[in-house]
């Protein structure tokens, strides 16, 4: 049986070194990919997704049981903002990693059968603002709670909501416009 984020959390706190490794494992490459949609650069994301760990080790917070995952996707989500502002970038998702998470997750029958289909949701996505793409993502790729979302985002659960309504409202539109039912 697999630990909990707070039992290997507390392991950590208690000296254990291991368990942050083990979080850095669990944890890691689904946050690089969240963090490269602030910086477009999947090499800054990787290093940011190790300062995010490391900031968390070396501060040892307190986390509210049931909120590491959370609390570790805003920690990073502030540091790729401050990242963000030093370089100037434009805060944007890379559409290929998030098809590329999404692929993953479809048997090859369909991904060779939709190849066109995803074009197609990538020009959609494309036309969404960022803040929109951010809840979409965070919902329905990270599978996070509408409250674990509206942690990381700074925003009111009532604001998730009405975000992902938009988000939802944006992508049939763009679909429709593709010829694509959603």
């Amino acid at each position: 049986m697999q630990a909990s984020d707070d039992e290997l959390y507390n392991r950590f706190l208690q000296g254990e070194q291991d368990a942050i490794d083990e979080l850095m494992i669990r944890y890691g490459d689904s946050l690089t990919i969240f963090i490269n949609g602030y910086l477009h650069n999947m090499q800054d994301a990787e290093d940011m997704m190790i300062e995010a760990f490391a900031k968390i080790a070396l501060k040892k917070p307190s986390i509210r049981q049931g909120c590491f995952k959370a609390y570790l996707y805003k920690t990073a989500r502030n540091l790729a903002g401050r990242h963000h502002l030093v370089s100037k970038r434009l805060e944007t998702f890379s559409l290929d990693d998030m098809e590329e998470e999404i692929a993953g997750h479809r048997s090859p029958e369909d991904h060779a059968l939709d190849e066109e289909h995803n074009s197609a949701l990538r020009l959609c996505l494309e036309r969404i603002d960022p803040e929109l793409k951010q809840v979409l993502w965070l919902v329905y790729i990270e599978d996070m709670s509408y409250e674990e979302a509206a942690q990381i985002m700074g925003v009111s659960r009532k604001k998730i909501d009405n975000l992902l309504y938009k988000g939802k409202e944006r992508m049939r539109a763009e679909l429709d416009k593709e010829g694509i039912k959603s």
